[in-house]
């Protein structure tokens, strides 16, 4: 026996061939619907699956340290090259010596950078044959505004009002070492600067004597 076209809840009739044709059309529109939600959600799982993979085959050691200056080594050089001594300062531990380098310029200069820190930096600076008029080279044309004595030796004292326009260099003492001009200059404070030309007194004598 036959069936007759069959009734629709909700409608309570049979449906249509349009209605039947309408209702396919959206449960497949809703199946694709939900298939493409799908295969974003795969693609994002995906994606941060292979960041993940990336981030996690990064090596994560800590930077390879700085090789420390052997500055009594390049010094040794120095010395061997100028024909005379050079300062080899005794630093803290905490001290980070930056460069140390013989400077060829018109006045040859044995240079030692030094970072300190929560303090500043500092240059070392030792200028062969030259005396106080060198200082102003290297200090952009600044002479000096007062002077101090420390372990019984006069220093030149020069203060730099604008650091920002002067490589941040804001304080400096120099003093003559014989034939050499002994310059500390940097962004130190001024205590301390005098504190590490209290450390170079007695190499600085050595200098003085030196012939």
């Amino acid at each position: 026996m036959s069936r007759g076209p069959r009734v629709v809840a909700g409608l309570g009739r049979p449906e249509t061939a349009q209605e039947t044709a309408d209702r396919k059309a959206e449960a497949s529109r809703v199946y694709r619907s939900s298939q493409t939600f799908r295969n974003l959600i795969a693609a994002l799982i995906v994606t941060v699956a292979v960041v993940a993979v990336i981030v996690l085959a990064v090596p994560r050691g800590e930077p390879a340290a700085r090789p420390q200056i052997d500055v009594a080594a390049v010094a040794a050089n120095v010395e061997s090259t100028m024909g005379s001594p050079v300062l080899v300062p005794d630093l803290p531990a905490n001290w980070q010596v930056n460069a140390a380098e013989l400077v060829d310029a018109a006045v040859p200069v044995w240079d030692i950078t030094v970072a300190v820190p929560e303090q500043g930096f500092v240059h070392i600076a030792q200028a062969f044959d030259a005396d106080v008029t060198w200082a102003p080279q290297v200090l952009s044309g600044i002479a000096p505004t007062d002077s101090q004595v420390i372990d019984g030796r006069e220093w030149d004292e020069f203060v730099v009002k604008d650091p920002s326009s002067n490589a941040n260099i804001s304080y400096a003492l120099g003093t003559q070492a014989g034939s050499d001009y002994v310059l500390l200059y940097g962004s130190l404070p001024e205590e301390a600067t005098a504190e590490l030309a209290s450390s170079l007194s007695t190499q600085i004598d050595v200098l003085s004597e030196a012939p």
